[in-house]
Protein backbone atom coordinates (compact mmCIF):
# COMPACT_ATOMS: atom_id res chain seq x y z
CA UNK A 1 0.00 0.00 0.00
CA UNK A 2 2.74 2.34 1.45
CA UNK A 3 4.57 2.02 -2.65
CA UNK A 4 1.10 1.60 -4.63
CA UNK A 5 0.69 5.37 -2.50
CA UNK A 6 3.91 6.99 -3.75
CA UNK A 7 3.91 5.31 -7.07
CA UNK A 8 0.09 6.93 -7.39
CA UNK A 9 1.14 10.37 -5.76
CA UNK A 10 4.05 10.42 -8.17
CA UNK A 11 4.46 12.88 -11.06
CA UNK A 12 8.13 12.36 -11.87
CA UNK A 13 9.67 8.87 -11.70
CA UNK A 14 13.33 7.79 -12.42
CA UNK A 15 13.99 4.10 -13.19
CA UNK A 16 16.60 2.64 -12.74
CA UNK A 17 17.45 -0.42 -14.55
CA UNK A 18 20.73 -2.91 -14.52
CA UNK A 19 23.20 -4.41 -16.63
CA UNK A 20 22.54 -7.80 -14.96
CA UNK A 21 18.57 -7.44 -15.54
CA UNK A 22 19.07 -5.94 -19.01
CA UNK A 23 21.92 -7.64 -20.80
CA UNK A 24 22.02 -11.81 -21.02
CA UNK A 25 24.93 -12.85 -18.72
CA UNK A 26 25.56 -15.95 -21.02
CA UNK A 27 25.04 -14.76 -24.58
CA UNK A 28 26.09 -10.97 -24.30
CA UNK A 29 22.92 -9.69 -26.05
CA UNK A 30 20.24 -7.63 -24.96
CA UNK A 31 17.16 -9.59 -23.27
CA UNK A 32 14.81 -8.02 -25.50
CA UNK A 33 11.73 -9.55 -24.75
CA UNK A 34 12.02 -8.37 -21.17
CA UNK A 35 12.67 -4.73 -22.30
CA UNK A 36 9.58 -4.98 -23.94
CA UNK A 37 7.64 -5.72 -21.07
CA UNK A 38 9.52 -2.81 -19.22
CA UNK A 39 8.29 -0.11 -21.73
CA UNK A 40 4.83 -1.26 -21.89
CA UNK A 41 4.65 -0.89 -17.89
CA UNK A 42 5.99 2.52 -18.56
CA UNK A 43 4.19 3.58 -21.61
CA UNK A 44 0.83 2.90 -18.86
CA UNK A 45 2.56 5.44 -16.46
CA UNK A 46 3.08 7.49 -19.32
CA UNK A 47 -0.69 7.94 -20.19
CA UNK A 48 -1.61 8.63 -16.80
CA UNK A 49 0.29 12.11 -17.55
CA UNK A 50 3.43 10.77 -15.30
CA UNK A 51 6.82 11.83 -15.99
CA UNK A 52 9.42 9.02 -16.93
CA UNK A 53 13.16 8.86 -17.06
CA UNK A 54 15.16 5.57 -17.12
CA UNK A 55 18.70 5.49 -16.22
CA UNK A 56 19.96 2.49 -17.91
CA UNK A 57 23.94 0.36 -17.30
CA UNK A 58 24.56 -2.31 -19.93
CA UNK A 59 26.99 -0.51 -22.43
CA UNK A 60 30.22 -2.13 -21.08
CA UNK A 61 27.93 -5.98 -19.95
CA UNK A 62 26.59 -5.63 -24.29
CA UNK A 63 29.97 -4.04 -25.93
CA UNK A 64 32.80 -5.99 -24.37
CA UNK A 65 31.84 -9.17 -26.45
CA UNK A 66 32.57 -7.64 -29.60
CA UNK A 67 36.58 -7.02 -27.80
CA UNK A 68 36.34 -10.53 -27.14
CA UNK A 69 36.03 -9.63 -23.01
CA UNK A 70 36.08 -12.95 -21.19
CA UNK A 71 31.99 -13.03 -19.40
CA UNK A 72 33.06 -14.38 -16.50
CA UNK A 73 35.87 -11.73 -15.55
CA UNK A 74 34.25 -9.26 -13.55
CA UNK A 75 33.94 -5.71 -14.36
CA UNK A 76 36.36 -4.41 -11.84
CA UNK A 77 39.34 -6.71 -13.52
CA UNK A 78 38.47 -5.50 -17.11
CA UNK A 79 41.13 -2.18 -17.71
CA UNK A 80 39.79 1.15 -18.11
CA UNK A 81 40.69 1.56 -21.46
CA UNK A 82 39.26 -1.86 -21.92
CA UNK A 83 35.73 -0.50 -20.33
CA UNK A 84 35.31 2.58 -22.38
CA UNK A 85 35.99 1.12 -25.42
CA UNK A 86 33.65 -1.35 -24.65
CA UNK A 87 30.87 1.06 -23.59
CA UNK A 88 31.49 2.96 -26.94
CA UNK A 89 29.79 -0.30 -28.88
CA UNK A 90 27.46 -0.66 -26.20
CA UNK A 91 25.60 2.04 -26.04
CA UNK A 92 24.78 1.88 -29.89
CA UNK A 93 23.34 -1.51 -28.78
CA UNK A 94 21.52 0.21 -25.80
CA UNK A 95 19.82 2.93 -27.99
CA UNK A 96 18.48 0.59 -30.69
CA UNK A 97 17.30 -1.68 -27.56
CA UNK A 98 15.12 0.92 -26.01
CA UNK A 99 14.01 2.35 -29.51
CA UNK A 100 12.91 -1.18 -30.52
CA UNK A 101 11.09 -1.29 -27.54
CA UNK A 102 9.35 1.98 -27.53
CA UNK A 103 8.61 2.00 -31.29
CA UNK A 104 6.09 -0.15 -30.35
CA UNK A 105 4.35 2.61 -28.70
CA UNK A 106 5.57 5.37 -31.26
CA UNK A 107 7.28 7.06 -28.27
CA UNK A 108 10.48 8.84 -28.78
CA UNK A 109 13.37 7.99 -27.24
CA UNK A 110 16.88 10.31 -26.81
CA UNK A 111 20.28 8.83 -25.29
CA UNK A 112 21.71 11.05 -22.94
CA UNK A 113 24.88 10.79 -21.59
CA UNK A 114 26.25 12.34 -18.02
CA UNK A 115 29.43 12.81 -15.91
CA UNK A 116 29.76 13.66 -12.52
CA UNK A 117 30.45 17.07 -13.85
CA UNK A 118 27.28 17.12 -14.96
CA UNK A 119 25.21 17.16 -11.90
CA UNK A 120 28.32 18.76 -9.46
CA UNK A 121 28.90 22.03 -11.31
CA UNK A 122 26.00 23.91 -10.73
CA UNK A 123 25.81 25.66 -14.84
CA UNK A 124 26.27 21.65 -16.04
CA UNK A 125 23.48 20.83 -13.89
CA UNK A 126 21.20 23.49 -15.16
CA UNK A 127 22.12 22.76 -18.55
CA UNK A 128 21.87 19.01 -18.22
CA UNK A 129 18.67 19.25 -16.42
CA UNK A 130 17.21 21.78 -18.94
CA UNK A 131 17.44 18.95 -21.86
CA UNK A 132 15.78 16.44 -19.15
CA UNK A 133 12.71 18.68 -18.68
CA UNK A 134 12.46 19.44 -22.36
CA UNK A 135 12.35 15.78 -22.97
CA UNK A 136 10.13 14.73 -20.82
CA UNK A 137 7.83 17.95 -21.15
CA UNK A 138 7.66 16.38 -25.01
CA UNK A 139 6.75 13.10 -24.34
CA UNK A 140 10.05 11.44 -25.37
CA UNK A 141 11.97 8.76 -22.86
CA UNK A 142 15.41 10.01 -22.24
CA UNK A 143 18.07 6.75 -21.56
CA UNK A 144 20.57 8.18 -19.32
CA UNK A 145 23.97 6.64 -19.14
CA UNK A 146 27.48 7.83 -17.57
CA UNK A 147 29.77 8.57 -19.94
CA UNK A 148 31.95 6.10 -19.37
CA UNK A 149 33.75 6.70 -22.82
CA UNK A 150 35.82 9.87 -21.39
CA UNK A 151 35.43 9.22 -17.47
CA UNK A 152 38.31 8.37 -15.67
CA UNK A 153 38.57 6.11 -12.63
CA UNK A 154 38.89 9.06 -10.27
CA UNK A 155 35.64 11.38 -11.81
CA UNK A 156 33.26 7.95 -12.19
CA UNK A 157 29.96 7.61 -10.11
CA UNK A 158 31.06 3.80 -10.12
CA UNK A 159 27.57 2.69 -10.52
CA UNK A 160 24.30 3.96 -12.16
CA UNK A 161 22.65 3.59 -8.59
CA UNK A 162 24.23 6.89 -7.97
CA UNK A 163 23.96 8.37 -10.98
CA UNK A 164 20.39 7.18 -10.89
CA UNK A 165 19.82 9.22 -7.54
CA UNK A 166 21.95 12.32 -8.77
CA UNK A 167 19.31 12.36 -11.75
CA UNK A 168 16.59 12.41 -9.60
CA UNK A 169 18.02 15.38 -7.91
CA UNK A 170 18.22 17.23 -10.47
CA UNK A 171 14.95 17.08 -12.02
CA UNK A 172 12.91 16.89 -8.70
CA UNK A 173 11.82 13.88 -9.22
CA UNK A 174 8.93 12.20 -6.86
CA UNK A 175 10.32 8.91 -6.78
CA UNK A 176 13.43 6.83 -8.26
CA UNK A 177 12.77 2.71 -8.40
CA UNK A 178 15.81 0.58 -8.28
CA UNK A 179 14.89 -2.20 -10.72
CA UNK A 180 17.35 -4.41 -9.36
CA UNK A 181 18.45 -8.58 -9.37
CA UNK A 182 16.71 -8.77 -5.11
CA UNK A 183 13.70 -7.45 -4.16
CA UNK A 184 14.63 -5.15 -1.55
CA UNK A 185 16.76 -4.76 1.88
CA UNK A 186 17.56 -7.64 4.15
CA UNK A 187 18.65 -7.70 7.23
CA UNK A 188 21.43 -10.20 6.15
CA UNK A 189 22.62 -11.72 2.94
CA UNK A 190 19.34 -13.82 1.86
CA UNK A 191 21.44 -15.93 -0.51
CA UNK A 192 24.05 -16.96 2.39
CA UNK A 193 21.49 -16.58 5.53
CA UNK A 194 18.00 -17.91 5.72
CA UNK A 195 17.27 -16.33 8.71
CA UNK A 196 17.35 -13.24 6.59
CA UNK A 197 14.52 -11.12 7.07
CA UNK A 198 13.47 -8.48 4.30
CA UNK A 199 12.47 -5.08 5.72
CA UNK A 200 9.49 -3.34 3.59
CA UNK A 201 10.61 0.33 5.18
CA UNK A 202 13.08 2.82 5.88
CA UNK A 203 12.71 6.05 7.20
CA UNK A 204 16.08 6.76 8.91
CA UNK A 205 18.98 5.22 6.85
CA UNK A 206 21.32 4.85 9.76
CA UNK A 207 24.19 3.27 10.21
CA UNK A 208 22.82 0.02 10.66
CA UNK A 209 21.20 -0.64 7.81
CA UNK A 210 24.50 0.76 5.99
CA UNK A 211 26.73 -2.43 7.80
CA UNK A 212 24.08 -4.89 6.28
CA UNK A 213 25.03 -4.25 2.49
CA UNK A 214 27.01 -5.91 0.49
CA UNK A 215 29.11 -5.57 -3.08
CA UNK A 216 28.19 -6.39 -5.97
CA UNK A 217 27.83 -10.34 -6.98
CA UNK A 218 30.06 -11.61 -9.74
CA UNK A 219 28.90 -10.92 -13.12
CA UNK A 220 27.59 -7.85 -15.00
CA UNK A 221 26.66 -6.21 -12.27
CA UNK A 222 29.03 -3.23 -10.50
CA UNK A 223 26.65 -1.87 -8.12
CA UNK A 224 25.64 -4.33 -4.94
CA UNK A 225 23.41 -3.15 -2.00
CA UNK A 226 26.04 -0.79 -0.61
CA UNK A 227 25.77 1.40 -3.69
CA UNK A 228 22.07 1.07 -3.75
CA UNK A 229 21.93 2.51 0.29
CA UNK A 230 24.66 5.30 -1.12
CA UNK A 231 22.04 5.93 -3.67
CA UNK A 232 19.01 6.33 -0.76
CA UNK A 233 20.88 8.42 1.28
CA UNK A 234 21.47 11.15 -1.78
CA UNK A 235 17.71 10.56 -3.07
CA UNK A 236 16.15 10.70 0.47
CA UNK A 237 17.65 14.07 1.47
CA UNK A 238 16.84 15.15 -1.58
CA UNK A 239 13.26 14.76 -1.00
CA UNK A 240 13.00 11.82 -3.61
CA UNK A 241 11.27 8.58 -1.88
CA UNK A 242 13.45 5.44 -3.45
CA UNK A 243 12.37 2.21 -4.49
CA UNK A 244 14.54 -1.27 -4.49
CA UNK A 245 12.06 -4.29 -6.06
CA UNK A 246 13.23 -7.08 -8.44
CA UNK A 247 13.16 -6.71 -12.28
CA UNK A 248 14.23 -10.33 -12.90
CA UNK A 249 10.41 -10.45 -13.66
CA UNK A 250 8.52 -9.61 -17.12
CA UNK A 251 6.70 -6.54 -16.31
CA UNK A 252 7.97 -5.44 -12.70
CA UNK A 253 6.68 -2.34 -12.85
CA UNK A 254 3.52 -3.96 -13.37
CA UNK A 255 4.41 -6.15 -10.73
CA UNK A 256 5.24 -3.49 -8.48
CA UNK A 257 1.85 -1.54 -8.68
CA UNK A 258 0.47 -5.30 -7.50
CA UNK A 259 1.69 -5.60 -4.99
CA UNK A 260 5.24 -7.39 -5.73
CA UNK A 261 7.72 -7.28 -2.51
CA UNK A 262 9.93 -4.04 -2.28
CA UNK A 263 11.79 -1.97 -0.13
CA UNK A 264 10.57 1.81 0.05
CA UNK A 265 13.12 4.24 1.31
CA UNK A 266 10.81 7.25 2.76
CA UNK A 267 12.03 10.55 2.17
CA UNK A 268 11.80 13.24 4.88
CA UNK A 269 11.56 16.21 2.74
CA UNK A 270 9.92 17.51 0.07
CA UNK A 271 12.44 17.56 -3.05
CA UNK A 272 12.30 21.49 -3.61
CA UNK A 273 12.76 22.28 -0.26
CA UNK A 274 15.74 20.16 0.15
CA UNK A 275 17.10 21.63 -3.30
CA UNK A 276 16.38 25.76 -1.83
CA UNK A 277 17.98 24.27 1.43
CA UNK A 278 21.15 23.20 -0.67
CA UNK A 279 21.28 26.64 -2.34
CA UNK A 280 21.58 28.04 0.70
CA UNK A 281 23.87 26.28 2.51
CA UNK A 282 26.83 25.35 -0.51
CA UNK A 283 27.31 28.58 -2.91
CA UNK A 284 29.49 31.38 -2.48
CA UNK A 285 27.59 34.40 -3.81
CA UNK A 286 29.35 35.72 -6.99
CA UNK A 287 27.59 39.21 -7.27
CA UNK A 288 24.59 40.90 -6.13
CA UNK A 289 21.57 42.24 -7.57
CA UNK A 290 20.00 45.14 -6.23
CA UNK A 291 16.05 45.73 -6.37
CA UNK A 292 13.14 47.74 -6.18
CA UNK A 293 10.43 47.73 -3.51
CA UNK A 294 7.88 46.50 -5.76
CA UNK A 295 10.33 43.29 -6.45
CA UNK A 296 10.82 43.24 -2.99
CA UNK A 297 7.28 42.16 -2.24
CA UNK A 298 7.40 39.88 -5.24
CA UNK A 299 10.31 37.92 -3.81
CA UNK A 300 8.90 37.80 -0.41
CA UNK A 301 5.19 36.63 -1.71
CA UNK A 302 7.25 33.57 -3.51
CA UNK A 303 7.36 35.30 -7.15
CA UNK A 304 10.14 34.90 -9.57
CA UNK A 305 12.83 38.23 -9.85
CA UNK A 306 11.70 39.84 -13.33
CA UNK A 307 14.39 42.27 -15.16
CA UNK A 308 11.87 45.38 -14.34
CA UNK A 309 12.28 44.95 -10.63
CA UNK A 310 16.22 45.39 -11.06
CA UNK A 311 17.85 48.70 -10.38
CA UNK A 312 21.25 47.79 -10.09
CA UNK A 313 23.79 44.60 -11.12
CA UNK A 314 27.30 44.34 -9.29
CA UNK A 315 30.13 41.88 -9.91
CA UNK A 316 31.20 39.44 -12.63
CA UNK A 317 28.81 36.57 -12.74
CA UNK A 318 27.47 34.04 -15.50
CA UNK A 319 24.31 32.83 -16.08
CA UNK A 320 23.50 30.05 -13.21
CA UNK A 321 26.88 31.56 -10.90
CA UNK A 322 25.21 32.28 -7.32
CA UNK A 323 24.34 35.75 -6.49
CA UNK A 324 23.08 37.68 -3.47
CA UNK A 325 19.68 39.34 -3.97
CA UNK A 326 19.25 42.44 -2.60
CA UNK A 327 17.28 45.87 -1.72
CA UNK A 328 18.22 49.24 -2.35
CA UNK A 329 19.14 49.13 1.42
CA UNK A 330 22.08 46.80 1.10
CA UNK A 331 19.84 44.46 2.95
CA UNK A 332 20.75 41.19 1.81
CA UNK A 333 17.17 39.44 0.92
CA UNK A 334 17.72 35.91 -1.24
CA UNK A 335 20.47 34.32 -2.49
CA UNK A 336 19.94 33.08 -5.51
CA UNK A 337 20.76 31.41 -9.54
CA UNK A 338 20.15 33.92 -12.37
CA UNK A 339 19.03 32.91 -15.77
CA UNK A 340 21.64 35.32 -17.19
CA UNK A 341 25.20 36.85 -16.78
CA UNK A 342 25.85 40.05 -14.69
CA UNK A 343 26.74 41.39 -18.74
CA UNK A 344 23.29 40.56 -19.66
CA UNK A 345 21.31 41.75 -16.78
CA UNK A 346 22.78 45.00 -16.68
CA UNK A 347 21.69 45.55 -20.80
CA UNK A 348 17.70 44.06 -19.45
CA UNK A 349 17.04 45.88 -15.82
CA UNK A 350 14.17 47.72 -15.80
CA UNK A 351 13.42 45.86 -19.16
CA UNK A 352 9.90 44.37 -19.61
CA UNK A 353 9.78 40.48 -19.84
CA UNK A 354 8.31 40.95 -22.91
CA UNK A 355 11.15 42.97 -24.40
CA UNK A 356 14.44 40.28 -23.31
CA UNK A 357 14.47 38.86 -26.70
CA UNK A 358 14.66 42.87 -28.46
CA UNK A 359 17.39 43.71 -26.21
CA UNK A 360 19.59 40.51 -26.15
CA UNK A 361 18.33 38.91 -29.47
CA UNK A 362 17.34 35.46 -27.55
CA UNK A 363 16.18 34.59 -24.40
CA UNK A 364 16.63 32.13 -21.92
CA UNK A 365 13.18 33.08 -20.24
CA UNK A 366 10.68 35.53 -19.05
CA UNK A 367 12.44 35.65 -15.23
CA UNK A 368 15.92 37.12 -14.30
CA UNK A 369 16.06 34.64 -11.65
CA UNK A 370 13.34 31.75 -11.10
CA UNK A 371 11.13 31.34 -8.09
CA UNK A 372 12.60 27.47 -7.61
CA UNK A 373 16.11 29.08 -8.05
CA UNK A 374 16.34 31.39 -5.26
CA UNK A 375 15.98 31.11 -1.34
CA UNK A 376 14.94 34.12 1.21
CA UNK A 377 17.33 34.36 3.99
Amino acid sequence: MLINDAINKANRIVIKIGSALLADEKSGLVRQDWLNTVASDIEALLKLNKEILIVSSGAIALGRKALGIDYTDSPSSIPLEMKQASAALGQVQISKAYEAAFTAHNRPTALVLLSPKDTEERRAHLNARATLLTLMKNGAVAIINENDTVSTAEIRFGDNDRLAARVAQMVEADLLIQLSTTDGLYSGDPTQDDSAEHIPLVEDLNQDYLDMAGDAPKGLSTGGMKSKLEAARIAMTAGVDMVITSGRIDHPLKSLEGGARATLFKASEKSLSARKKWISSHLIAEGQIIIDEGAVKALKSGKSLLPAGVVKVKGDFDYSDPVEIMDSEGHKLAIGLPSYSANEARHILGCKSTGISEVLGYSRGDELVHRDNFVLT
